[in-house]
């Protein structure tokens, strides 16, 4: 009982768009209805507003490491904590692909599954925020950064014998991510992808 009342939480958590809450804070139009339509820091920082897409992308990445630390934390001694971590993890990325307070219709997970991965380990979520910003750095494209980074966690949660359900968990997001940019890779390859830092169209 106590299992489900974690992962429900962790999914409401999840659900919270930051990008929808950080525009109506600054005034902002509705991130669903410019650019990519994606409710997510990316498609924020088109608005031109830095300090939106910044604090979009700390909410996104915060809901997702406090619940996992959460779970970790709080894990009753009849739970295993491995699962239950694993299990809240997907749950609050879960949330903010398909988040119940915008109709199912959420952002891409980028930030969200970093927070997760720096909750479950540091060293892997450093290790793919680090991929994330050097193919930032040298293509400028977020959506191709976001799939490097999302292929390499699982790897280095293996590579740093961590324990198999979080391994699982990564690889799950990492499906999940890649799937959710379906779009952009169709993009990338036929050279229409938007690059960091493009203003809204119109």
């Amino acid at each position: 009982m106590l299992t489900t009342v974690f992962i429900m939480a962790a999914y409401l958590l999840g659900s919270i768009s930051f990008a929808v809450v950080t525009s109506k804070m600054f005034g902002l139009a509705d991130p669903r209805t410019y650019g990519s339509g994606n409710p997510g820091a990316t498609n924020v920082l088109r608005s031109g507003k830095k300090a939106a897409a910044a604090l979009t992308l700390f909410g996104d990445a915060a809901k997702g490491w406090l619940a996992v630390w959460l779970a970790i934390q709080l894990s009753p001694s009849h739970v295993s904590y491995t699962m239950l971590a694993a299990s809240v993890a997907l749950a609050v990325f879960i949330g903010h692909l398909f988040p119940v307070f915008l109709k199912f219709k959420g952002g891409k997970g980028v930030a969200t599954a970093l927070g997760v991965l720096l909750a479950l380990n540091v060293w892997v979520g450093l290790g793919a925020l680090a991929t994330w910003i050097l193919i930032a750095l040298v293509f400028r494209y977020s959506s191709l950064s976001a799939l490097v980074a999302a292929i390499s966690a699982p790897i280095y949660a293996y590579l740093l014998g961590l324990p198999n359900e979080w391994v699982l968990a990564s690889g799950i997001m990492s499906v999940l991510l890649v799937w959710r940019h379906k779009s952009n890779i169709q993009n990338l390859l036929a050279g229409k992808e938007s690059k960091i830092g493009s203003k809204k169209a119109g």
